[in-house]
This record gives C-alpha cells, structure tokens and sequence, in this order.
C-alpha cells in the first residue's frame, strides 16, 4: 500500500477501512451486496487540531496507525491511488480500540 498524497486538515483524520467480513461466523460466504461496511479502521494521517478561541492549537486526542470504530454514516468516502479513505472529523471518532487486555482493572472488595 502506496501512502496517501492527502493530508487532513485542522481536526480531522485519513482513514483506512479494515476489509469486509466475507463469511459469517457459520461458515457462509456472503456476496458483496450483503456485506455492511465495516465500521473500524486504522488512521494513516491526522490533522494539526482545531484552533481554540483563543488561537492555541489543541492537538487530536488520537494518532497515526491508532485503530478507532466510527458511525455506519460517518466521515467521506474518497480513492487515492486505487485505496478507499475516509476523511472522519475527530468528534465522529467513537472509540480507539487498545489491544491490551484491561490488566489494571481491580476488583473492588465491598467493605464491611
């Protein structure tokens, strides 16, 4: 995959979409028709972050190669050199998605 000549501006991200599911769970092979596009993807460029009312820069709360899920609506969809993209403002950004098991969640002991 060639990197994309598209450089997002202020607080918006260049996404790439995780491919389609081909077969369900069962076994079945779904035609394209059937298959919903995918609501994750991995970010390959960010913008700079919006500007305050006061002029400061606030910088995106996500990064480069983050994989995030976003809405079944969101963002714009364009091609670049023969890949799809989609362009998703920062607030259309639902969550990023941490590999990492939660290993620093601790059981709360009710007191007595």
């Amino acid at each position: 995959m060639a990197k994309p000549n598209i450089k997002p501006l202020y607080d918006n991200v260049l996404v790439q979409r995780v491919k389609a599911q081909d077969t369900t769970a069962g076994g079945i092979v779904l035609p394209d028709s059937a298959k919903e596009k995918p609501t994750e993807g991995k970010i390959v460029a960010v913008g700079d972050g919006r500007v305050s009312n006061d002029g400061a820069r606030l910088p995106l709360s996500v990064s480069v190669g983050d994989r995030i899920i976003f809405g079944s609506y969101a963002g714009t969809s364009i091609k670049e050199q023969g890949e799809e993209y989609l362009i998703l403002g920062e607030n259309e950004i639902l969550a990023v998605v941490d590999d990492k098991p939660f290993s620093k969640a601790k059981s709360k002991k009710a007191k007595k």
